[in-house]
Formats: structure tokens, C-alpha cells, sequence
């Protein structure tokens, strides 16, 4: 079966950018009334033509959004298990060249992690670790993977790449998903910013999706690190091609966006090669609003509190909120080994607040494994919030006895 590298190989960058480049406001308004965008419409979307019909796109992708999603927000929290990492990469806190103190953390310490959280009344997790096999690789998960798992409802991983075998016994495990992104797909640049270890390989990382979807793997998010390449609108494009492959290809799993731009962090790259203002970032994801109306969008402390708060409620379904990116900082309150600098540091409350008094449903747990999902997952096909359940379809399910 031909791979997304064979697919990637036949589109051109150059000409990509032209034509993004070349796009017109006729171009942009055919788009926008478009009832299902396809690869000439996302380019109009992310085109600078687009910018002054920012309103009337954000106002379509909101209509999208509550069609598909409802009012409800989804509410997660990254558990950093190790800052271990055998790659070189200009942009990362931590990049094996970094001269900072490396923690793994052991089972004792993964326990008070997972207890920390919940204490936050977040049920969802996405498992987070520098890129070490052989001291952070599948061995670690083996013993780690299920303990955690039986602390929480939902459970994602951001790590390194690995097989196909090893995802399918991750799932086996208890994986829900796998967050893997290219970073940029401009592979000049690519290489540019990737100096050692395995993630030098530039193939490697772009078949992962492939691998997870042909181990089983439920959700598969994708994205790119704005900034790295000097043309996010390309990169961004590129994500859209991806998507639309995978979703044809694979079209049994399920997939999440997230577009994180550059945050500071000990060693990283200090002038992003491109910026991308919060106006567009906002654009982006309604691009893809547009163009995968079913597709999940995310969006991390990486941003701030003044854009979560006006953003979410038009595009996004999918929120941390009071991360800590360094391994032990939920127990401990650890400020150094982070990964990156959080932007908005307030807590799951507070934020949970906010987006209530916007009319929104915060979502605090997903999938309980009494109700129907494999036993070998452990979860469910309900997810509840307040008194009362909401199936998947977004219809809300009155509790017992009402």
C-alpha cells in the first residue's frame, strides 16, 4: 500500500506557495460558500486574501462547530513522564543538547502525578516524554501505560515514533490516541533544525500516521510548529493535504488538528523564520473547520488566556488548561526542565468559568469502560458531564430517575 510519503513526494512546495499566494477575494468568497471544500478552497482560505473575510469564516466554522460539536469543550492535561531525549533539535527545552537536569519518572512519582490531576477533576490525558527509546521507549510504557491508565477515562501519547507492532500493543494497553507532529513539511527546513538522533529521519516521522492507523490506533492528531519553516501558510496546507490522505485512506480512525506556534524555551530558537499573529492563527483553524467540519481542534497553554477565551468558543473543541510541561510539576510545582514556557497559567476552574458564562459545556471526563468500548481500552461510548450524559451523536441523555 503506497505510504503519505509517496503521496508527499508528488506535491511541490514552490508551486504550493504560489498558488496559495496568487489567491483572490473572488477566490475566497467561492470558498466560503462552498458546501464541501476541497484542496483549491482550503487554499483560498489560508491565502492573505483571506484576512479581510475573517469575520464572515469565523462565523461559518462556529456554525460548523456547534452543528458538529454542540456547546460542549473538551477538557485535557499533558503528564510530562521524562525530559529524557536523544535528539538534537534547535526549538526544544529538551533538546540532548540543553545542559538542564533530566528526570524519568518512576512509579511512586507517576502515582502522585495522576492523583495531582485528577485532583483537578480532569479525566483526560495525553502522555508526553522526550524522544529516548531505549531508557523512555516501549518497555516504559509497557510497565507505566496501564497504571495510568486506570487513573483516568481518556488516554493520548506524545512521544517518539515507533512501530506499528508496538502502537497495536499500546492500544492493547489502554492508547486511546497519538498526537505526532511533522513539525514543519519543508524537509530543507526540516533537517535544518533536526541536528541528531532518530528524528534526523524525516520519513520516519511522516509515515507514523500511517503506522498508527494500520495498528488500530483510534484518534491521530496532527499539526506543524509555526515558525520553524518561513512559510506557515504552506505548512499549514501541507497539514490539510495529509488529513484529506489519511481520511481517505484510513478513513476508520478518527483525527485532531493542533497548530502550536513557537514558545520560548532553555536553547531554543529565538526569532521564529515566519510569524503567525494570533488573528491568524485564528483563520487557520477555521479553515480546517471548514474543509473537515468532523475533525477535533486543540488548543494549549502555549496560547493566551485573551485568545483561548475569545477562540475557543468559535472553533475549538479541545482545551488544556493548567499544564505543567516539565516532568513532577503537577506534585511538585517544579519550575524548571520545561519544555516550553505556558502562556496561560490559569487554572482548569478558572478557565472552565469563563468558557460556562460564554454558553459553554466544559467536558471533564470521556469513555467510562462499563459502557461498551473494548475491555482492552477501557472506555466507553458516553461521556458525561454535570448530571447528565451526552452520547457521542451530541445529544444530551437525562440521568436516572428524571
Amino acid at each position: 500500500m503506497e505510504t503519505f510519503t509517496q503521496y508527499w513526494q508528488k506535491i511541490h512546495w514552490d508551486s504550493s506557495s504560489l498558488c496559495i499566494y496568487s489567491q483572490t477575494a473572488q477566490d475566497v468568497e467561492r470558498a466560503l460558500t462552498v458546501e464541501n471544500p476541497g484542496l483549491s478552497e482550503i487554499m483560498a482560505l489560508l491565502s492573505p486574501a483571506a484576512m479581510p473575510y475573517l469575520e464572515p469564516l469565523a462565523q461559518r466554522a462556529q456554525q460548523l462547530t456547534r452543528r458538529r460539536f454542540g456547546n460542549t469543550i473538551n477538557f485535557y492535561l499533558p503528564l510530562y513522564l521524562s525530559n529524557l531525549c536523544a535528539n538534537d533539535c534547535t526549538y526544544c527545552g529538551f533538546s540532548m543538547s540543553n545542559r538542564i537536569r533530566r528526570k524519568t519518572l518512576d512509579e511512586q512519582e507517576i502515582i502522585r502525578e495522576c492523583e495531582a490531576i485528577r485532583a483537578k477533576s480532569i479525566n483526560n490525558l495525553l502522555l508526553v516524554t522526550g524522544e529516548h527509546k531505549t531508557k523512555v521507549g516501549i518497555d516504559y510504557f509497557r510497565r507505566y501505560v496501564p497504571l495510568i491508565r486506570h487513573y483516568f477515562s481518556s488516554m493520548m501519547m506524545e512521544v517518539q515514533p515507533m512501530s506499528q507492532q508496538e502502537y497495536a500493543e499500546l492500544k492493547g494497553l489502554g492508547l486511546d490516541g497519538v498526537f505526532v507532529y511533522q513539525e514543519t513539511y519543508h524537509m530543507p527546513t526540516y533537517s535544518h533544525h533536526h541536528l541528531r538522533g532518530q528524528k534526523k529521519d524525516f520519513f520516519w516521522r511522516l509515515e507514523t500516521p500511517d503506522r498508527l492507523a494500520r495498528a488500530g490506533i483510534d484518534k491521530i492528531g496532527l499539526g506543524v510548529l509555526i515558525g520553524l519553516s518561513d512559510n506557515w501558510r504552506t505548512d499549514c496546507y501541507m497539514v490539510a493535504r495529509h488529513l484529506l490522505y489519511l481520511r481517505n485512506t484510513y478513513w476508520k480512525s478518527r483525527y485532531s488538528l493542533s497548530f502550536p506556534r513557537l514558545r520560548p524555551c532553555a536553547g531554543g530558537v529565538v526569532v521564529p523564520a515566519s510569524i503567525m499573529d494570533e488573528a491568524q492563527l485564528l483563520q487557520v483553524m477555521c479553515a480546517f473547520r471548514l474543509l473537515v467540519p468532523e475533525v477535533e481542534i486543540s488548543l494549549s497553554t502555549r496560547e493566551s488566556s485573551h485568545f483561548r477565551d475569545h477562540a475557543v468558543p468559535i472553533v475549538v473543541n479541545n482545551v488544556s488548561a493548567g499544564s505543567k510541561t516539565q516532568p513532577g510539576g503537577y506534585a511538585n510545582d517544579r519550575q524548571e526542565l520545561e519544555q516550553f514556557l505556558p502562556h496561560d497559567n490559569r487554572s482548569p476552574q478558572e478557565v472552565a468559568q469563563i468558557l460556562f458564562l460564554a454558553g459553554l459545556q466544559p467536558i471533564w471526563k470521556d469513555w467510562d469502560p462499563h459502557l461498551g468500548r473494548s475491555s482492552a481500552c477501557g472506555g466507553g461510548s458516553e461521556r458525561t458531564f454535570g448530571d447528565h450524559t451526552k452520547s457521542q451523536t451530541g445529544n444530551v441523555i437525562e440521568p436516572l430517575g428524571t
